[in-house]
């Protein structure tokens, strides 16, 4: 009788279209990876072995096998929102407990750490005080709302041109606040170990040809006794390395509990004399003030950058990702996770872009690769397959109806 046939054919074509579906209904789940139902036949033990006769006794599910290919990455406004471009998962914890995710939905809790709708954190390697990636074993990435410290002023540079056509003055006759006793100026700040701002004034004077005098004043407090250093410059308008000795040295007191004095290097490699008015080109100095967190990007190596109001950047983390040997051994979990199994292999956990792991793209959400078309597709074929194994029932409830009524 085929009635056990056309059951397991039922089943089947029923769980294949659950499968489809579930594909249907999470076409627009981001992350989500269709899957695909896998059937074999089934036969009968035979006592006399295989025979050229038998007659198989049904169909079942083999396996719902997952597809992992990449979906198609869209732009959203969130900057916490990333697509793995490429293989890779992302690594969630939530209570020590390790998941796996394609879905980049992250967001901030109040406390500051990376999360998902569920509340599973991201996990990533840690940053050091100075902003270095610590790659050790990956721990819940938390964007910390601590200022960063004031830096103080080590090494400042200027680069100008210094007019060549200007005429000598008298180098005894130097006052910062008389004009006509130095031919021109130039400022620029500077930060105390408090971060603290302080303004170097620059006063420039030709005391020979191809000879310039530079004075300095932090605060409108001349810095010295007397002139900082002396600029030659040879006759093509560059600075004579031989004649002159660079950088120069500034210190100067500094009030408010700050380390005094301030003492730094003035650099002017680069500068020029040239027949043109004077012009600066560059002014630089690695000291900066103290600042606040004020905003964040991921970069595609799945560095946190943590943006300041004081102008500098720094490190706050990295996005790790996660591959398996066999993706498809992965336990679904449910809400857009997986979970490790013997099948999958162990996890190999590495940054962004290294090995065979993708590249993160912020600002982006891969969607769930459903060929919704395809799909309709599919669940139309389902459906005629649960028909005709429903006919081959009717058909043989018809051929027992008539051996019942032989007489």
């Amino acid at each position: 009788m085929s009635f056990q046939q056309g059951l397991s054919g039922l089943n089947s074509a029923a769980k294949n279209l659950d499968v489809i579906g579930n594909n249907v209904a999470n076409s627009n789940t981001v992350g989500f990876k269709q899957s695909t139902a896998q059937f074999s036949d089934v036969y009968a033990n035979s006592l006399a072995g295989a025979g050229g006769l038998q007659v198989g006794i049904g169909t079942q599910v083999n396996a719902v096998q997952q597809n992992f290919s990449q979906g198609n990455i869209n732009t959203s406004t969130n900057p916490l929102d990333m697509a793995i471009n490429g293989g890779g998962f992302f690594r969630v914890s939530h209570g020590g407990a390790i998941t796996y995710s394609r879905n980049g939905q992250f967001t901030l809790d109040k406390t500051g750490y990376i999360v998902n709708s569920e509340g599973e954190r991201l996990t990533g390697y840690p940053a050091n005080a100075a902003g270095g990636i610590v790659t050790s074993t990956p721990i819940d990435l938390q964007l910390s709302q601590a200022d960063i410290a004031p830096k103080a002023t080590a090494n400042a540079g200027i680069v100008c041109n210094l007019d060549g056509r200007a005429s000598t003055l008298s180098a005894s006759a130097f006052d910062m606040n008389d004009t006509s006793t130095y031919n021109t100026s130039t400022s620029l700040s500077t930060y105390d170990s408090l971060g603290n701002p302080h303004t170097l004034s620059l006063y420039f004077l030709k005391t020979a040809a191809n000879t310039w005098s530079v004075y300095g004043a932090q605060d409108g407090t001349a810095v010295g006794s007397g002139a900082l250093g002396a600029v030659t410059f040879t006759s093509t308008g560059a600075i004579d390395t031989t004649a002159t000795t660079l950088p120069f040295t500034v210190s100067a007191a500094v009030g408010g509990g700050a380390a005094s004095p301030l003492a730094y290097t003035l650099d002017f490699t680069g500068s020029t004399q040239f027949g043109s008015a004077f012009g600066v080109n560059q002014l630089n100095q690695d000291g900066y003030t103290s600042g606040h967190l004020s905003g964040f990007s991921v970069g595609s190596d799945g560095v946190i950058q943590g943006r300041y109001t004081n102008g500098q950047t720094r490190a706050q983390g990295q996005v790790v990702l996660a591959t398996f040997t066999n993706p498809n051994g992965l336990q679904p979990l449910g809400g857009n996770n997986w979970g490790e199994s013997p099948q999958s292999g162990a996890a190999v956990v590495g940054s962004p872009g290294t090995g065979s792991l993708g590249l993160l793209q912020a600002g982006a959400l891969e969607d769930s690769n459903v060929d919704l078309t395809a799909e309709l597709v599919n669940m139309i074929t389902a459906q005629r397959v649960y028909q005709a194994n429903a006919q081959t029932i009717k058909t043989q409830d018809q051929v027992m109806q008539t051996l019942v009524n032989l007489r």
